[in-house]
């Protein structure tokens, strides 16, 4: 059965952003006391992509593939405010500068904290990039509603991929098939924030035991996940028997309090939701993209 949404009540409006530079923290302490720099947030990523695991990279929180602002300027709050509320995971955006002009990607992941919008581009284009390249997204999304779950709250995502998610009717909950569930304990930085709109909270990992314990240590990026007893509407907090669908959209991170990011997309805080574990459900299988990527014919 086929769920009813709000569609043709949407917006659909451009957003116009650019590539973001890479940052670096500098030394940061680990949850063990060890010191390291790696690569983080920001640039090209040529090598992680959506579809990868979030663990073993010489790295923290690294966002697959390209991350995007609209505005490097701490001072431009509206634009980049804009632009990290309205882009949707699943939205198309097009490159509008560069060698690698009018190739076409799709957003994956919005990333509080830093504000960047993640997009996954076909490797052609990610080739030709650079930090100077500009994009324009159509920007749909927000708004959206299951007209006849009117306690389920859907944020930043696309439509489109809602009809992918491959949620039915089951009396009265909705079944979706997840990749993982997660015990709301396990959350961390990012609570107390009211921004679920536009931004993520991570999965703590300081705890190898409980990770595996609960699968987690099979994560992937882009894998859609179902945590536990926390709703997300209005921020993130703790409700027993809440249930929130979210998107891991960057990696591991080994500081204190912090881990993989996932973004809310769905919250029912009467626990309308019954996960069912199934190893695909990831948005790049949904949508084709990242590693799930069909390669082109010579």
């Amino acid at each position: 059965m086929t769920l009813k949404m709000n569609e043709s009540q949407l917006i659909e409006m451009a957003v116009q952003g650019s590539v973001i530079f890479p940052r670096c923290f500098g030394w940061e302490i680990t949850h063990e006391g060890e010191v390291k720099i790696l690569p983080s947030v920001g640039g090209i990523t040529y090598n992680v992509l959506v579809g990868d695991s979030v663990y073993g990279w010489a790295a923290d929180h690294i966002e697959p593939c390209v991350s995007t602002t609209a505005s490097s300027d701490k001072l431009s709050e509206n634009p980049n405010r804009a632009f990290n509320a309205y882009a949707c995971i699943g939205n198309t955006v097009t490159l509008i500068s560069g060698a690698a002009k009018s190739k076409k990607g799709v957003v994956t992941g919005h990333h509080g904290g830093v504000e960047h919008v993640i997009v996954d581009f076909p490797p052609e284009a990610v080739d030709k990039m650079t930090l100077d390249d500009k994009l324009m997204i159509r920007a749909v999304g927000q708004g959206l509603r299951l007209v006849d779950h009117p306690d389920i709250t859907l944020h930043g995502i696309d439509p489109g991929l809602v009809k992918k998610l491959r949620m039915r009717e089951t009396g009265k909950y909705i079944q979706i098939p997840v990749a993982a569930v997660v015990p709301g304990a396990l959350m961390g930085s990012g609570l107390g924030h009211n921004d679920s709109y536009k931004g993520d909270y991570d999965i703590q990992t300081s705890d190898p035991e409980v990770v595996k314990q609960h699968r987690l240590d099979r994560l992937r990026l882009g894998d859609v996940v179902a945590i536990q007893d926390h709703k997300s509407a209005y921020g993130w907090s703790y409700k027993k028997g809440a249930v929130t669908i979210a998107v891991v959209i960057h990696g591991d991170s080994s500081l204190a309090g912090h881990g993989p990011g996932v973004q809310t997309v769905l919250t029912s805080p009467g626990g309308w939701f019954k996960p069912t574990l199934d190893p695909n459900a990831n948005i790049g299988r949904y949508l084709g993209l990242g590693r799930y990527r069909k390669k082109r014919r010579r």
